[in-house]
């Protein structure tokens, strides 16, 4: 295979075509998303970013079956899901979902929230007992395992958030602006833990934020979406070299690309005024 972010000729872990959502209310019609198509290949790490209200939830959403399209179709490992309703559940075991808030269950020690997934796909014995300890260590969580969620700090809980998701071992990490409500320090410092989880797992991720320069930090490659109706505008490789770390950041390189997603963006809230 050739390097993640060029042309390949494998074929995509996961493909949107031509993916449109509409809500309906009393009064209107909505059109979330209209004539989306993106593909992702095995491994990739990709992000999507544009506007409050582009539709960029409501993608990750129809892609785990919380919701479904109203037209077209999205395939994983080639097959179109949601086709026939209900989504199985080993289909849904290929997934981990990490939320803009960790939601964890107040009742629930940390450790017990982290190996939740396992309960819900009846995955049980030492090996999945394991691999809760190895990931609450990766994440520097083994002391606090024991406490409950209020007992500890928001990076805590979302780093928690983050390994829950990873616990019944999914292929595919899908992430809504999961470090968005953290201070900078925080999230710079959970954006590179998460890159070097992907360096170790090669896991397939899409990364849903509003946030030019994590996405630049982090991605392969990065979809920028439009709103009204919420749309594919552009598509951007990141040719910078991994493995990535915050220093990159002042570089012109990194700096270039920056700017360009900015305009894109800036550009796309303009056009909403004109």
């Amino acid at each position: 295979m050739e390097e993640l972010g060029k042309k390949t000729l494998q074929e995509p872990r996961i493909k949107f075509d031509n993916v449109s959502k509409v809500f309906e209310t009393r009064s209107q019609e909505i059109v979330a998303v209209k004539d989306y198509s993106m593909e992702v290949l095995t491994g990739e790490f990709v992000s999507i970013i544009g506007p409050s209200g582009c539709g960029k939830s409501t993608l990750i959403r129809m892609l785990d079956g919380i919701i479904k399209p109203t037209y077209g179709a999205i395939y994983l490992d080639g097959i179109q899901v949601n086709e026939e309703g209900k989504m199985p559940k080993e289909t849904l075991r290929k997934m981990g979902f990490i939320f803009q808030q960790p939601n964890l269950l107040p009742w629930y020690t940390v450790r017990e929230n982290v190996a939740l997934p396992l309960r819900i796909f009846g995955l049980s014995g030492q090996a999945w007992e394991k691999r809760v300890d190895e990931l609450l260590e990766l994440v520097g969580l083994t002391k606090s395992g024991q406490l409950f969620p209020y007992e500890i700090s928001g990076g805590m809980l979302q780093r928690a958030g983050v390994i829950r998701a990873m616990v019944h071992d999914p292929e595919i990490l899908l992430m809504d602006e999961p470090f968005g409500a953290l201070d900078e320090l925080t999230r710079e410092q959970l954006n590179m833990e998460l890159l070097d989880i992907w360096k170790e797992t090669r896991k397939t991720i899409i990364f849903i934020t509003h946030n030019v320069e994590e996405a630049v930090l982090l991605s392969s490659r990065i979809y920028i979406m439009g709103t009204q109706p919420g749309r594919l505008v552009s598509t951007v490789n990141i040719d910078l070299p991994r493995p990535r770390s915050l220093k990159m950041i002042t570089q012109p390189e990194f700096i270039s690309y920056k700017q360009k997603l900015t305009k894109l963006i800036g550009d796309l809230d303009l056009s909403k005024i004109k």
